[in-house]
């Protein structure tokens, strides 16, 4: 068996690419209003670390709230920004929320210049795409946009595990750093995923309350797999979810582990059709692996060797 894993695993890396199509991913980041002159600052740097990386990536970035603009809501303008944008095909979505967030108990809203932008809007607003889509929050009180937000094929990220935890949230700011800072390449395969974003992120959020000696007011999650429940960064280990949640509820991060902004070269090489083939095995390798605990050792092996010879005949094919 060992052997054959082996030959598998020599498969894949040695398998040769060829050219593909360019995917152009469309980030936009929604700067929201900052009170005070020193959020202001904060909010800048960090639209600034979105452009730096969608440059590196060859993103689209399409930033509203940064100026103010009279003729328009902000609240308006990212409707009329989601209306604009493809529902289908390959290319990622990524909403990026950059600001402050309250919670009233019943809806979450994201603070903007003029009317603010509730979590039921958004959901309304993203209903019609089918295109691979990753929310950021990075706002205080930001959970309830996850529970909100989540669906299939979606990745939604909130700086916060619940509504009332309505403290500033510094996540943003870390988040937009790792995103774009190798030390966060965490399985060392030249790019740098949503996950290892959120991990690396989440990781220097906690440092910087434990080096200020404060109690943590804020805790992020991450859900991509669309039962709206989101899995904090202390779970994993490396890249991969370990500790098992009380109601058996299954556990995120494979599919925000596909999710790369500024991709590998031999990422870019991967056809469209052959990426969506791979990513989909993945899942499913992902899938069987929680349930091996229930399974017979032989059925849970050899279901396990089908899956990874169709995913060598992936990149044989390529």
């Amino acid at each position: 068996m060992k052997t054959r894993f082996f030959w598998m695993l020599f498969v894949l890396l040695a398998a040769g690419t060829r050219s593909v199509a360019n995917e152009r991913a469309t980030v936009i980041v929604v700067v929201g209003a900052p009170g005070e002159d020193e959020y202001a600052t904060v909010f800048a740097q960090q639209v600034e670390a979105w452009k730096k990386v969608c440059a590196q990536a060859g993103a689209k970035p399409i930033v509203i709230g940064a100026e103010v603009n009279d003729a328009t809501s902000d609240r308006d303008r990212v409707k009329l920004a989601l209306e604009a944008e493809t529902k289908t095909g390959a290319d990622e979505l990524w909403i990026v929320l950059v600001g402050h967030g309250t919670f009233n108990g019943k809806e979450a809203k994201f603070n903007l210049r003029g009317l603010d932008l509730a979590a039921t809007d958004l959901a309304e607003w993203l209903k019609p795409f089918q295109r691979p889509l990753a929310i950021i929050d990075t706002a205080s009180a930001s959970a309830p946009f996850l529970s909100k937000l989540a669906g299939k094929g979606r990745v939604v990220v909130s700086s916060t595990r619940s509504g009332n935890e309505q403290n500033y949230a510094r996540f943003g700011k870390f988040f937009a750093e790792a995103i774009g800072d190798p030390k966060s390449d965490l399985d060392k395969d030249g790019q740098i995923s949503l996950l290892e974003a959120f991990l690396s992120g989440s990781q220097r959020t906690a440092e910087f309350y434990k080096t200020e000696g404060r109690l943590a007011t804020e805790h992020a999650l991450m859900d991509d797999n669309g039962d709206g429940l989101g899995t904090p960064a202390d779970w994993f280990r490396g890249v991969r979810a370990t500790k098992q949640a009380k109601d058996g509820a299954t556990l995120d991060g494979t599919r925000a582990h596909q999710f790369h902004l500024v991709r590998s070269t031999a990422e870019q090489q991967l056809p469209s059709a052959a990426r969506a083939r791979r990513d989909a095995l993945e899942l499913q390798i992902a899938k069987l692996r929680e349930g091996k605990a229930k399974m017979a050792a032989a059925k849970y092996f050899a279901e396990l060797e089908k899956l990874l010879l169709e995913l060598a005949a992936v990149y044989e094919g390529t």
